[in-house]
């Protein structure tokens, strides 16, 4: 079953695909660990920066071993991504996801640079997330969420919720503003929205935006803590927990 299909499976039943990133061959390995053992459905990031660190071909070149050796549907996704010519090298090497944030451009610029992105990436079959405001910023508006899929024909859109990235020194981040994710899914109805910053967002918070619509959640803070703290064994500890919270456990 491919990317689309998962994202519709999860919205009719009220569940989410995880996004776990990965900056390093351990964390990915782990990753999909803890996928097999829970026969669920994963997505497996590297935001733009960490897959120049890493390489964008090895990033690639991992994943594809994974998937020859493994029966389980994973997927991998470039996160944060701002250079189209970038952007399309991943495309070229196999990426089954681009995640586009052109939420640093004037919204007009964004539609069109997500207009262009988009095009090429479904020539590939290839799905493209898009972004209008920056995590953490302003709330995303409504009708300009409806105009902007209307016009990209991007796959699913981050949106803007009072989410932040990155986890608050009191290990609780603020609360989403499910409220607003009420009114964008009102005017958006069925289509994939994806809620970026799922580290330290309460699970009270989590299992609301699911319900509403959220069929996607990135982790990626509470990885990076949980390999430098326990290593390979606490990531996919940490993985498991998040797949148990997202109902997306035996959903393959």
């Amino acid at each position: 079953m491919d990317l689309k299909k998962y994202f519709q499976k999860a919205q009719q039943e009220k569940w989410a695909v995880g996004q776990f990133n990965f900056s390093q061959e351990e964390m990915f390995k782990a990753i999909a660990k803890a996928a097999q053992n829970l026969n669920s459905p994963v997505i497996l990031g590297i935001s733009e920066k960490s897959s120049k660190n890493l390489g964008l071909e090895k990033a690639a070149a991992i994943f594809n071993s994974e998937i020859k050796a493994s029966d389980k549907p994973f997927f991998l996704n470039l996160d944060h991504a701002k250079d189209f010519d970038y952007i399309k090298k991943a495309i070229d090497l196999g990426f089954s996801s681009i995640h586009f944030d052109g939420s640093y451009l004037t919204f007009e610029e964004n539609l069109k640079a997500s207009q262009e992105i988009t095009a090429y990436a479904h020539q590939k079959n290839v799905l493209v997330e898009g972004e209008i405001n920056p995590i953490g910023g302003s709330l995303t508006d409504p009708d300009e969420a409806q105009r902007f899929i209307s016009e990209t024909k991007v796959d699913t859109l981050a949106v803007a919720i009072g989410n932040i990235h990155g986890i608050e020194k009191s290990g609780q981040n603020p609360p989403l503003n499910i409220q607003r994710l009420a009114e964008i899914k009102e005017k958006l109805a069925d289509f994939p929205l994806v809620l970026h910053g799922g580290s330290g967002t309460s699970e009270k918070d989590i299992k609301a935006a699911i319900q509403l619509g959220i069929v996607k959640i990135n982790i990626s803070t509470e990885l990076k803590l949980a390999q430098k703290e326990g290593g390979e064994t606490a990531v996919q500890r940490a993985v498991e927990e998040k797949i148990k919270l997202f109902g997306s456990a035996n959903k393959i």
